[in-house]
């Protein structure tokens, strides 16, 4: 049923995409620890907690016969950072999700590697959902299977498990917030051989997988389109899938303040606060915290910042760099930098902030934002990386100059326009 990913990949480059609280939301990740997945808020292991072990490869679902895809009714703007509206059309074959969910006895659940609090938010309400439809669950995301700390305030993860114990083949796999196949790590082969492949996704650059498709790159964020596909599943919201989605949506607008939170947005958090969401409480956990060492790194990253009041067409760039030396001195974690560049593009003289960030590996993870006006998106595709118009990434070998050479090089190229702007 699946597709495989046909990107290509760039010599000295990989795609990466963010478009979340990873790299977006305020402060990000940078709170606390990743640390390994125990068996989440409940307690005990993957293994012991889990309420359904993996099971035997059932036989593969025969898909639904494709419907004409149904246009649910847009939001203005889109995920993070808010794509321009129609980008690209939606697919939304809601009567096939439904369909194959409802003749399923296990579902699998992946989202993509290093997830964000759409990713894991979106699927841990989802999971919570089957579960109440008396299915059998199993979530996970591939290597390296570890829950960010700040994200262990989230119900649901005692339907964790390993990529190891997903089934090879799974009969129904569902895909939550990855463009591509490749997103999902060493869970894409898994997606390959799955008897039926739904894809649940909100990313303008998603690549066209999965036999069936949920994808609007119109919705602010993934936990928008699975809140929809859990009203149609027929269960309730309760207080903790909707905490799950209301991380996502607040992930992924920027706790509402970037121009994909529309009327509708706040609409639906209304709907997840009156199930029992305490929104200072999600807050606090995805923004307001971070150890010590945090703000020393800060420190000198703003201290590294360059203003080049001519680069991107004249609207000027502001960019600096930290490097695992920088981070390894005051014990942060890689994990923790993403709420730097938030700080940076506060710059009133700079349309585009990046950071270049050096993970483990020796490589330069390369953020990337914009106020609307330059299409940084379509300059991170140009050397292999994705993401939205205004928040994208790309990760390369070398040094910071020379990517930031290249950088400023993809940034002078003409954007198209449709007419199109963005407040």
């Amino acid at each position: 049923m699946s597709a495989r990913d046909g990107r290509a990949e760039t010599p000295g480059a990989s795609w990466t995409e963010e478009c979340s609280l990873h790299e977006m939301g305020g402060h990000g990740a940078s709170g606390h620890d990743v640390v390994p997945h125990g068996g989440g808020v409940r307690g005990g292991s993957p293994a012991s907690a889990a309420p359904n072990a993996p099971a035997l490869a059932a036989p593969a679902l025969t898909a639904p016969a494709p419907k004409t895809s149904e246009r649910a009714p847009a939001l203005e703007g889109t995920g993070t950072g808010g794509d321009a509206p129609g980008a690209a059309s939606a697919e939304l074959d809601w009567d096939g999700a439904v369909e194959l969910i409802e003749a399923a006895d296990e579902v699998c659940l992946a989202c993509h590697i290093a997830p964000d609090g759409d990713a894991l938010g979106s699927m841990l309400a989802l999971a919570q959902a089957l579960h109440a439809l008396g299915k059998r669950c199993l979530a996970s995301f591939g290597e390296p299977f570890a829950v960010p700390a700040i994200l262990r305030f989230l119900p649901g993860q005692e339907f964790l498990v390993e990529p190891a114990r997903m089934p090879a083949a799974p009969a129904l796999m569902i895909s939550l917030d990855a463009a591509g196949q490749a997103r999902l790590g060493s869970l894409a082969a898994a997606a390959g051989r799955a008897g039926a492949l739904i894809v649940v996704d909100h990313h303008a650059s998603n690549v066209g997988f999965g036999g069936v498709r949920l994808v609007d790159p119109d919705a602010a964020a993934t936990a928008v389109l699975v809140e929809e596909l859990i009203r149609r599943l027929g269960v309730p919201l309760d207080g903790d899938i909707a905490q799950g989605l209301y991380a996502g949506l607040a992930s992924d607008t920027g706790s509402f303040k970037y121009p994909c939170t529309t009327p509708e947005v706040h609409d639906l958090a209304g709907r997840l606060l009156t199930a029992g969401v305490r929104p200072e409480a999600v807050s606090r956990e995805l923004w307001d915290r971070a150890p010590f060492g945090y703000l020393q790194v800060l420190a000198g990253a703003l201290s590294r910042a360059r203003l080049e009041r001519d680069a991107a067409g004249g609207l000027g760039l502001v960019w600096t760099t930290i490097a695992r030396a920088d981070r390894e001195a005051r014990d942060v974690p890689y994990d923790q930098l993403e709420g730097v560049i938030d700080q940076l593009r506060r710059t009133d003289e700079a349309e585009v902030a990046v950071v270049l960030k050096e993970n483990d590996r020796g490589e330069w993870y390369v953020s990337t934002r914009a106020k609307g006006v330059v299409d940084v998106g379509r300059a991170c595709v140009e050397l292999g990386g994705g993401g939205h118009r205004t928040a994208a990434a790309f990760t390369m070998g070398g040094e910071p100059a020379c990517i930031i050479d290249r950088l400023r090089a993809a940034l002078r190229e003409p954007c198209p326009t449709d007419g199109r702007t963005e407040e």
